[in-house]
């Protein structure tokens, strides 16, 4: 067979050779049970793979909230078992029906309800609709990319979203929620990498190291802002904020900006209700941006994976990465769910 990288698209023959050379490989897969879920490490083959236009040998995955649900209870995501979890992955086209892709390119996939309604990558193996995929940006390397994962993909969004609403380096310090999980780590390296005094908010004292190390200047106590006061108002303290934990931090953190700032929203870890009022938009034009990269387009991921590898300093990407294979994600899973996940968890399928 051609060698990879030099393939053009697989004829049928080579495909079906592929797959006689290998039929089988690892991958996690839950199941329905009488009393919930489990998961277990099996081996399946090209045939179990879902309808797809391209076929990629995965390198990488990691774990998100999301993927802690799939793996155990479901969380309402999963809707038919058997199922194999892995909201993302990075790795290399094998067979392409799509002329954007040819085997050997490089990809990365995020969203789409990948892991959830659609099989992911907690698997050697994934086939996926081309849509789904975007090129992995040069200056990257799919650890890397996984090291990043949806999580930093969501923070670049976030990033960018509130630099389109005015933010920039030299006003007041910019306020990171939940900074020591994923969407808050790589929050927080970007923002200092790019001039911005950081203000990481966490309620684990014993991350305080790990993340001035990312480039924190100020490391704030959750409990000073995990409950809701009475004033619609505070003094104004933050020219942004990156919250990855809703409920009534969201609502303190609201009352708490500077004139004509930005709430880039980004996950719940603190609940879905807002127990907030209007005031903070009305007397100090506050802005709520809602920060979704399940469904984003194809230019804007694009456009946030070129940022990340110019913007992100890939030494301090290497300092959150937890390493991982898969017989560690039942263990895993319920870990991220409890929040004792530090980092970036970065999983070798192939290991």
């Amino acid at each position: 067979m051609p060698a990879s990288g030099t393939w053009g698209r697989l004829t049928l023959a080579e495909e079906e050779y592929l797959i006689l050379e290998s039929p089988m490989f690892n991958a996690l897969v839950v199941e329905k049970t009488e009393t919930g879920t489990q998961a277990d490490l099996r081996q399946i083959s090209y045939d179990d793979l879902p309808a797809g236009d391209v076929t990629v040998a995965v390198d990488y995955s990691t774990v998100n909230y999301k993927d802690g649900l799939c793996i155990g209870p479901g969380g309402g995501l999963v809707r038919v078992y058997p199922h194999v979890p892995g909201i993302d992955f990075a790795g290399t086209v094998e067979s392409s029906d799509d002329p954007r892709y040819r085997p050997g390119d490089q990809v990365i996939l995020t969203g789409w309800r990948v892991g959830e309604t659609h099989w992911g990558g907690y698997a050697q193996k994934a086939r996926v609709k081309a849509d789904f995929l975007v090129p992995l940006p040069q200056g990257l390397t799919s650890r890397q990319a996984m090291a990043v994962g949806t999580a930093g993909l969501t923070a670049m969004l976030a990033v960018m979203a509130l630099e389109g609403h005015g933010l920039e380096p030299g006003k007041a310090p910019v306020l990171v929620t939940g900074a020591a999980g994923g969407v808050g780590s790589v929050a927080t390296a970007l923002l200092a990498n790019l001039g911005y005094e950081v203000a990481a908010v966490t309620g684990r004292p014993e991350t305080a190291d790990y993340l001035t190390g990312l480039g924190a200047t100020q490391i704030v106590a959750r409990n000073e802002l995990n409950e809701v006061t009475k004033r619609p108002l505070e003094a104004e303290s933050w020219a942004g904020c990156v919250d990855a934990v809703g409920g009534e931090m969201l609502a303190r953190v609201l009352g708490q900006m500077c004139y004509g700032a930005s709430v880039a929203a980004v996950g719940l870890a603190g609940g879905a209700s807002l127990p907030a009022t209007v005031i903070p938009f009305l007397l100090r034009g506050v802005n709520l941006l809602g920060i979704d990269s399940v469904m984003q387009p194809f230019e804007n991921r694009q456009k946030a994976w070129a940022r990340i590898a110019k913007d992100l300093p890939l030494a301090k990407l290497e300092g959150m990465i937890v390493p991982a294979v898969l017989s560690d994600l039942p263990r895993l899973g319920k870990e991220i769910l409890k929040g004792q996940v530090q980092g970036r968890v970065v999983v070798d399928v192939n290991a």
